[in-house]
């Protein structure tokens, strides 16, 4: 069975048609012209990347945020009307000080096991944070935790979860979404009791009705009231090309977060060029920065580093 590792060695990974066979066009992906230094263009970030440094600080961290080129942001920290203890309109009120303008937000139910028992708990906090969100003026609302995918049938009733989010989030004038990690790119079965990782996990003769989750979750949601937010890096990291799925998934990817293994474009791995290109032939609009831990120095510091590429980046409008 080829693991992760085998297969990031064997492949630096993505072009539109699937998997590289060479490194070249990655290596001129990843080295934009500099000369674009200043140019304005919409960039977003995920404010998680932050970790706790936001927190020390929160105006001063915002205007920080603008003024490396960023003029979105995508909340996290979501709890009772508040960001991190942060009443939600005082919040607002810092961004758009900062000249940002908060357009998403992630958010997660309080159970990762769906059950007809625990459905209408769940509806409720969706329809309060659903409120607390329209009346900051966000545009999106995110599910980035996976739920209990172990089967087919567990991915199918989770799809039916996401569409009753869906409708709440709409009759608040907000869409619903779902952001995904690697894990979505495991497979089930029928009847399943786990899911399994890697294109060969079930071995040479894979059970009927295989399925991989994510794919059980675009055909398990209403394109009216569910749409998905791919994070490319994750994708990635679950064996798969987010170049492909945008091609296929045209109209269910609307947004996307913009990620590498640290900051963007250092790691080699990852062709922003192409995705970039597939997301403005798809008409995507909005895409969030998200950074993992930065072991380079502080957060800021390496939130700073993928505007700059992004913003040097002659692929990215």
């Amino acid at each position: 069975m080829e693991n992760r590792r085998d297969f990031l060695k064997k492949a630096s990974l993505l072009t539109a048609g699937g998997l590289l066979a060479g490194q070249s066009t990655l290596v001129k992906a990843a080295a934009p012209d500099a000369t674009n230094k200043h140019a304005a263009k919409a960039i977003g970030l995920q404010i998680y990347s932050l970790f706790d440094e936001l927190y020390r600080d929160v105006p001063g961290g915002l205007k920080k945020v603008g003024l490396m080129g960023y003029s979105a942001i995508e909340l996290a920290g979501y709890r009772n009307g508040t960001i991190n203890g942060v009443d939600m309109a005082e919040f607002k009120k810092m961004a758009a000080d900062a000249g940002l303008k908060i357009t998403s937000t992630h958010v997660n139910p309080p159970a990762r096991e769906y059950t007809k028992e625990n459905k209408q708990q769940i509806m409720d906090f969706w329809k309060k944070a659903a409120d607390d969100h329209a009346k900051i003026g966000v545009t999106y609302l995110i599910q980035p935790g996976q739920p209990a995918t172990r089967s087919v049938e567990e991915v199918a009733y989770v799809g039916e979860i996401f569409n009753e989010a869906g409708k709440i989030a709409k009759a608040a004038g907000l869409s619903f979404g779902y952001h995904n990690h690697d894990g979505e790119f495991a497979r089930v079965i029928p009847g399943g009791t786990e899911a399994v990782s890697g294109r060969n996990g079930f071995g040479r003769e894979a059970p009927k009705g295989v399925e991989i989750i994510y794919d059980g979750m675009l055909k398990h949601t209403d394109p009216s009231l569910v749409f998905f937010e791919m994070d490319v890096y994750w994708t990635v990291m679950g064996q798969q090309d987010p170049v492909e799925y945008m091609k296929k998934h045209a109209g269910r990817i609307q947004v996307l977060h913009i990620k590498d293994k640290a900051v963007l474009g250092q790691s080699g791995m990852m062709n922003f060029e192409m995705i970039f290109k597939q997301a403005y032939t798809n008409g995507v609009k909005d895409y969030f920065v998200e950074l993992e831990k930065y072991p380079g120095g502080t957060q800021f510091e390496g939130v700073e580093g993928c505007a700059d590429y992004l913003l040097k980046a002659p692929f990215v409008k």
